[in-house]
Order: structure tokens, then C-alpha cells, then sequence
């Protein structure tokens, strides 16, 4: 009687690892966001990592840092694209660029495209100290903005082995008068901006203009844009409307993405429309990139420039179609 009694509590402590072993393996495998951080010269970057549908603990997954519009945050179309792409059986990396959002840097709200160029070469090593990343698989995508900090940073960085951008933001000194009044404009907001660093570093006071206003012509972006301006969109209260540093402007207003193209020797696949910001800079970038394996994807649309590049943000068909290319990209290409 002592034996059996010996034996049942045996197959019951076996059945009891069992089932916690199942336990364990149905928790990773549903595994699907995990807030992480990691260092960028010094400043805690926060960003959220996703995860593949199927993830299973032990696998290694390619993986893809994704970079989103200006003054944005993670939650905002980088989030989306990130989880959308997850999905597509990547490991996806939505952070905060140093000064926004919940990761270090000041002044806050500065936007520089040579800080957010380096904070994304520094997520590449972030993503190589992680066991479940193909450290030979790591791929680079980018919207609107993003995609100019994405194309700088894998002009330089080898690590980044393929690249996709969507509505990419790309200017030199010529496009900037186009949007932000001209000669006299730029050069009015570039002083502005010399004045604003020079007044932060004598006092550690930074100069602030709204992010967005409709009514605000000073505001670093002025007009009726809904997804910026709309709660339900994209004006989610992670983000600021009313804070853009002043200083920004010269970092902003002179970088110049452009020649970097001609240093791109990997695969790239750039998707874009008439209807999205700036159509003839993001073709003409595309076909000075060095690199042979490299593809144009043009969509339709009835909208003007810029109307169609907000729809790359949220729109059901053209995320979709986008992150079905990006995908499929990423996969052959990586």
C-alpha cells in the first residue's frame, strides 16, 4: 500500500511538471509586446519589442527596426507598422528617439535627423545582445521622416542588411524653402534656432513653439492635418502637440539625406505615391542608390501631394499593402 501510494504521488508530481512545462511554453509562445531599453550614447532609449504570432522560446527570428515621422513617438505609426510586421513572423523594434517620449535626452522635443540617425545604429547593437535575434538578420523600416533617418543609418551601417521605406520625407536645401517659406523663411528659422541653443546653454532654458496648430503660424507644423490634430488619430497623449524646440530647426532644416544613397549597397525597396509628400525626391533618391537589387513600388491614389502620405499612417489599405510588401521584402532579402 506504502508503494503505490509512493507511486501515485510520483505520477502526479510528473503530470503536475508536465502541465507547468505546457504552462511555461503557451506563455512564451502567446508572448506578444515587452517594454524594453537600451543605451544610445550614454541616454535610456524606451521602446517596445514585438513579437511574432508563433514565437517560441529557443528560436531565433530576423529582425526589424522600425522608425517613424518626426516629433513622433513609438505608440504612434511606428507601434502600428511594428506590430503589423511582427505579424509578418519578425521580432520588431518601436522605440523613442532620445528627447522624446519616455526615453532620456534634453532639451525635450529636440528633433535632430543626426541624433535619431545614431539612436538607430545604436538599436542595431541593442538588437544583436538579444538571443531571439538572427543577428545576420537585421533589416531597417521607416515612414514618412523615419525613412530619412533610416536611409542615413544604413548608409553607414553594414549591420542593416535590408531596407524599406513608405511616404519617405526626403529634402535637400532647395525642398525646405518649399515648405517652410522660402529662402527667407529657412534662413529666418535657422537663426531662430542658433539663438535658442545658445540661450539654452547660458541658462538650461529651451525655447518651445506648439508642435501643430491650426491657427499658429509659427507652429513647426501649421494646417488643418486631422491625424495630428484628431485623439482618435494620431494625437495620442503620449505625444505633445504644443512642444517643438526651437533649436531644432537648424539640425532639421539642414540635413540633407540625399547623397547617402549613393552609399546604399544593399537591398531596398521604397514605396511611395504621387499623392504622398515630395514624389520626385523619393524617385530620384531611389535611383541614385548604388545598390543593383533595389525596387520602386508606386501605388495609386486620386489625392494630391501631400494629401495621400497621411492615409501611410493609419489607412487600412495602404498599411496593408505596404506591410505586405515590407514583409515579403524583409523575408527574401534578409
Amino acid at each position: 500500500m506504502k508503494n503505490l501510494a509512493i507511486i501515485i504521488t510520483g505520477l502526479l508530481l510528473i503530470t503536475s511538471c508536465n502541465q507547468s512545462k505546457k504552462q511555461t511554453e503557451t506563455l512564451k509562445t502567446e508572448k506578444t509586446v515587452e517594454k524594453v531599453t537600451f543605451k544610445s550614447e550614454g541616454l535610456e532609449l524606451a521602446g517596445n519589442l514585438y513579437y511574432p504570432e508563433n514565437y517560441k522560446s529557443g528560436k531565433t527570428y530576423p529582425a526589424v527596426i522600425v522608425s517613424g515621422s518626426w516629433t513622433t513617438v513609438k505608440e504612434q505609426m511606428a507601434g502600428l507598422y511594428a506590430k503589423k510586421l511582427a505579424a509578418q513572423g519578425f521580432i520588431t523594434l518601436a522605440f523613442d528617439f532620445r528627447n522624446f517620449g519616455e526615453s532620456e535626452g534634453e532639451p525635450r522635443f529636440f528633433e535632430s535627423p543626426t541624433l535619431k540617425k545614431e539612436d538607430i545604429k545604436n538599436a542595431v547593437s541593442y538588437l544583436e545582445t538579444l538571443d531571439v535575434v538572427d543577428n545576420s538578420k537585421i533589416g531597417a523600416f521607416g515612414v514618412c521622416a523615419g525613412a530619412m533617418y533610416t536611409l542615413m543609418a544604413s548608409s553607414e551601417d553594414a549591420r542593416i542588411k535590408s531596407v524599406v521605406t513608405t511616404a519617405s520625407w526626403l529634402h535637400d536645401a532647395e525642398a525646405v524653402k518649399l515648405f517652410y517659406g522660402g529662402e527667407e523663411g529657412v534662413q529666418s528659422k535657422i537663426k531662430a534656432a542658433q539663438e535658442a541653443k545658445k540661450h539654452y546653454t547660458e541658462t538650461g532654458e529651451a525655447a518651445y513653439i506648439p508642435t501643430i496648430s491650426e491657427a499658429d503660424e509659427t507652429a513647426a507644423m501649421y494646417g488643418a492635418y486631422d491625424y495630428y490634430l484628431n485623439k482618435e488619430r494620431g494625437a495620442i497623449e503620449q505625444w505633445s502637440s504644443d512642444k517643438f524646440a526651437v533649436a531644432s530647426w537648424e539640425d532639421w532644416l539642414t540635413a540633407d539625406p540625399m547623397p547617402t544613397a549613393k552609399q546604399l549597397n544593399k537591398p531596398v525597396l521604397m514605396i511611395h505615391s504621387d499623392g504622398a509628400v515630395l514624389p520626385e525626391y523619393t524617385k530620384k533618391y531611389f535611383n541614385d542608390i548604388a545598390s543593383a537589387d533595389k525596387a520602386l513600388h508606386w501605388m495609386e491614389t486620386e489625392l494630391a501631394s501631400p494629401f495621400h502620405q497621411f492615409a501611410y499612417y493609419e489607412g487600412a489599405t495602404e498599411v496593408k499593402e505596404v506591410v505586405d510588401k515590407a514583409g515579403s521584402w524583409f523575408a527574401k532579402k534578409m
